[in-house]
């Protein structure tokens, strides 16, 4: 039975697995972003959310128990969007979104998601990783609306101090491309990765009944 665990906290990378039919278990990875992020400043954008995806996919696969390891696949994303030619993160403060939502407000960025999964089985694990972009056009939220979607914390501790599922929805203009990419975990680019490495869609299904 090959369990599906995701290498994520992300309640909206949950939900998507989980409307999709798949219940993941999930083990958060003790990743230090901020270090990988610091190791990588000539690279490509895309190029570093792939890294902490892969980072996150590596760091959960080593602490799984021996059962789980003998036969499991393990997910690993990361979200950035980037605007200006910046990659931006999570807030982490009000002011933080205030400042983020005053350069994107009336414009577009791409959400950028890095996507690694690890295949294992008994003596044998294999690999992929992938980065998927969705174009996200932002409306002009009126200050009183902007000024409550902030003070009710959801922004702050998600890329690009949005949501595309949430309170945040609002305020998306329209998206040009996948929309569970924006979410956190773009299920189009998961199956053709999870294809790749010789699991379908259905075996998951069976395996891990949301």
């Amino acid at each position: 039975m090959t369990r599906l665990v995701l290498a994520s906290a992300s309640s909206g990378r949950r939900a998507v697995l989980n409307q999709s039919g798949v219940a993941p278990q999930v083990v958060v990875s003790g990743v230090d972003e901020d270090a990988i992020i610091a190791g990588m400043p000539d690279a490509a954008p895309a190029e570093v959310v792939t890294a902490l995806a892969v980072a996150k996919a590596h760091d959960v696969m080593a602490r799984l128990p021996a059962d789980i390891a003998a036969d499991c696949v393990v997910v690993g994303c990361d979200s950035m969007l980037l605007l200006d030619g910046e990659l931006r993160g999570k807030p982490g403060s009000a002011a933080a979104a205030h400042t983020q939502w005053a350069a994107m407000a009336g414009r577009s960025g791409e959400l950028l998601t890095g996507h690694c999964v690890i295949r294992s089985t008994a003596g044998t694990r294999r690999e992929a990783a992938e980065s998927g972009c969705t174009t996200v056009h932002f409306g002009q939220p009126p200050p009183a609306d902007l000024d409550a979607y902030i003070a009710g914390g959801e922004p702050l501790f998600v890329a690009g101090s949005f949501t595309l599922d949430g309170r945040g929805g609002w305020f998306v203009d329209r998206i040009e491309g996948d929309p569970s990419n924006v979410i956190g975990l773009s299920l189009p680019l998961l199956r053709r990765m999870l294809a790749d490495l010789g699991v379908s869609v259905a075996s998951l299904w069976a395996a891990n009944p949301a």
